[in-house]
């Protein structure tokens, strides 16, 4: 019997890089290439691609949007860098999209050029040289364009090899095949003949079941349409069977990949439902009609079909309405119309509609206020609360509107304390639950109001560790109670709880070692250690222990020095790197070695300063590179020098504090101004930092240099200890 290849230079088969507005068309060909069975007599072929297997898995797909992100995320690079293939589905979305074109060239950058494939979903191949079509472009500039010896794009066109999926092209099901064929380097016409063969042998028996359902259903149908006084019997007994297809027959087909079937049986169903009356038939029929409506609008979202979606789901909403406005009372009736509307809404979001999203969210939250929801126990009606109250506050957060935003947040936290309320929960209520606490400490934060942000921090944290402890198996569930850990520990210090803090980031530390030891080839798990250390380390310093963060901080800087000599693309190693680089300085300096400790400095702003210009906006390089300069600064011994680096530090840090609260940025912004012996414009800075109860030993520091009483604000002390006395110590 024929073994799979081993592969040991790639984690992944391929990698698939799409816009967000192509998730529908990602989540089928995530799904249809890792359920893809090779041929038989195929397997164990040695090709250029290697031997071939039974199965083209793992496949690789980015579930993250990277809305806030600067550059790709660790997980994004290292995955690049372990996948053998790279698949990019192009439309016009995805040509347009800073990470598709990102993706591509870190995967060329790796020297995999001829191993990019592309799926054409929508718009027109190399539209740019077509006057007046420029916007059908589906292929993004890194696809059309030779990566040259220099290390970037060059001038010499590149013809991608493609699949094409759209209409009256290839088809669905035929670029399915041609893509796999890339990825084996098996040709086409041969890989055709061998599915055809044995989906022949294999879809005999159901598509003959198909066709005899369809007929019965036709049959019924039309018995239907004539004697519908007469014949309700007949007509549920159609809709029976209608059922049936869109459930079982459907799932059936969907699993041996024969979409045209499928397709012929939803547009088969949809034609009987749209002939029928909407009067002269019960409740029952009705509700009955609208879910197979519903179930029809899925399959064709997960098919990519998203106007064919949207209709099916208006269809069923033109139903279901109807029937919860005539029974106001009726939960199960008031659940089932707000979620076909909320379907509705996530179909808009995915075709790029936000203002239309966020209406749709909004009338299915107008839906459910006919109920009393303190009167009502139905679980799955909160869950739908709690949904929309978190789809709808992603969606003010997107426009900006963020005291609206924190509204739904708020309503979503008590939703989700209905749903796990009692002694049947489930763990997505309890997931559920976290992220409403998550999304409440970052509005919190961003606000300056710490004792919030702590207290929401550490309830994510007590969820996510009770998640861990109830599956130790599950790693990423683990992974995210040490990212919650390390998170509550800084926030817990800038609030002045500085052991607390530091125990926290000690446990997070430790969280990422074992996770490391469990699979040592991760970058992600030793990114973490590195990232950990730093922060532990700069506590550490603050503390006075100074030995203790050398330590700390030699071993981030050995593992980010590894790392970002392995990959020097990847931005995000390189800013942490860089981080790592300032708290050594700040160590150099603490020890008086100012020589040394401006080399570093330097080194650190080369970095940093290229990556603020080209993302100004981004608070985290705005402030390490405002803490650079500052640093260089304190190094410096030529004083118009370092006076320049400090104004500089300034300008930048003044662009951003009137549209900014976050206390972190409020305290790098005294320090400079203090640096330049600027108090007065400092202290109304100071008494609004004061004012939040912000306790950072770094600003302290820098005030009790300048002669400056800080103490204690006693009203928000008392909150912060009762808020942080109330945080299990572990």
């Amino acid at each position: 019997m024929a073994q799979d290849p081993v592969l040991p230079e790639f984690r992944y088969r391929a990698f698939i890089s799409y816009s967000h507005q192509d998730k529908a068309w990602a989540d089928w060909l995530h799904k249809a290439l890792e359920n893809y069975r090779v041929p038989r007599r195929l397997v164990g072929k040695a090709t250029a691609a290697g031997v071939v297997p039974r199965r083209l898995v793992p496949v690789f797909r980015d579930r993250d949007e990277l809305a806030s992100a600067t550059d790709l995320g660790r997980k994004v690079n290292e995955a690049l860098t372990l996948s053998a293939n790279l698949v990019v589905i192009c439309s016009p979305a995805s040509a347009r999209s800073r990470w598709v074109n990102e993706e591509v060239m870190a995967f060329k950058r790796l020297g995999g050029s001829d191993r990019v494939f592309c799926l054409i979903v929508d718009g027109e191949p190399n539209a740019t040289q077509l006057p007046g079509r420029e916007d059908e472009e589906c292929f993004a500039q890194a696809l059309r364009y030779q990566w040259g010896d220099n290390g970037a794009l060059s001038n010499v066109p590149a013809e991608p090899i493609a699949a094409d999926a759209r209409p009256g092209k290839d088809g669905r099901t035929n670029a399915k095949l041609k893509l796999i064929a890339g990825l084996l380097d098996i040709g086409f016409d041969q890989l055709k003949q061998r599915e055809q063969q044995r989906y022949q042998r294999r879809l005999a028996a159901i598509a003959a079941t198909a066709m005899v359902i369809t007929v019965m259903t036709s049959t019924l149908a039309v018995v239907a349409m004539h004697a519908r006084r007469t014949a309700e019997r007949e007509r549920n007994q159609a809709e029976g069977l209608v059922s049936f297809m869109l459930g079982d027959l459907n799932e059936k087909l969907g699993q041996v990949q024969r979409l045209d079937i499928l397709e012929a049986v939803d547009d088969r169903a949809m034609s009987y439902f749209q002939s029928l009356p909407s009067t002269d038939v019960t409740d029952t029929s009705l509700e009955q009609r609208a879910k197979a409506l519903e179930k029809i609008g899925s399959v064709r979202f997960d098919q990519g079909h998203l106007d064919a979606a949207l209709l099916s789901y208006q269809a069923a909403a033109r139903i279901a309405g109807p029937l919860a406005s005539r029974a106001p009372a009726n939960i199960p009736r008031q659940t089932a119309y707000s979620r076909v509307i909320t379907f509705i809404g996530m179909t808009q979001w995915m075709q790029g509609d936000l203002e239309a999203a966020g209406k749709s969210f909004a009338t299915a939250q107008d839906v459910l206020r006919r109920i009393p929801l303190p009167l009502s126990g139905d679980k799955a009606l909160i869950q739908q609360w709690a949904t929309l109250d978190n789809d709808l506050g992603h969606v003010l957060e997107a426009r900006g509107k963020l005291d609206e935003a924190v509204a739904q947040y708020q309503n979503m936290l008590l939703q989700c304390r209905h749903l796990v309320d009692g002694a049947q929960t489930k763990t997505e209520w309890h997931e559920l639950l976290g992220e409403a606490h998550n999304n409440l400490g970052k509005m919190a934060l961003m606000r300056g109001d710490l004792a919030t942000a702590i207290a929401e921090y550490r309830d994510d944290d007590a969820i996510e560790t009770a998640l861990s402890e109830r599956d130790p198996k599950d790693h990423d569930q683990r992974e995210n109670m040490v990212r919650v850990r390390a998170i509550l520990g800084r926030t817990l210090a800038l609030g002045g709880a500085v052991d607390q803090g530091a125990q926290n980031i000690q446990q997070a530390i430790d969280g990422a070692v074992q996770l490391n030891q469990f699979d040592p080839e991760s970058t992600g798990f030793r990114a973490k250690i590195a990232l950990y250390s730093t922060q532990l380390a700069r506590l550490r310093r603050l503390s006075g222990d100074l030995e203790q963060a050398r330590r700390l901080n030699d071993k981030a800087l050995e593992i980010f020095g590894n790392m970002t000599h392995q990959d020097p693309s990847n931005a995000e190693w390189q800013q942490d790197y860089a981080e790592a680089r300032l708290e050594q300085v700040e160590q150099l300096l603490a020890a008086g070695q100012q020589g040394q400790a401006h080399n570093e400095a330097t080194q650190a702003l080369s970095v940093l300063s290229p990556m603020q210009a080209r993302n100004p906006d981004e608070r985290s390089l705005l402030l390490d590179t405002a803490r650079a300069r500052l640093l260089l600064a304190a190094a410096t011994p030529d004083a118009d020098a370092s006076r320049q680096s400090r104004e500089a530090a300034l300008k930048d840090l003044s662009s951003a504090i009137s549209a900014n609260s976050d206390p972190r940025l409020l305290a790098l912004h005294v320090e400079a101004l203090l640096s330049l012996d600027r108090r007065a414009d400092a202290d109304p800075i100071v008494r609004q930092l004061w004012a939040s109860g912000y306790r950072d030993l770094e600003l302290l520091a820098a005030l009790k240099r300048s002669d400056i009483d800080y103490p204690s604000n006693a009203a928000v002390e008392q909150r912060l200890q009762a808020t942080i006395g109330a945080t299990d110590p572990r």
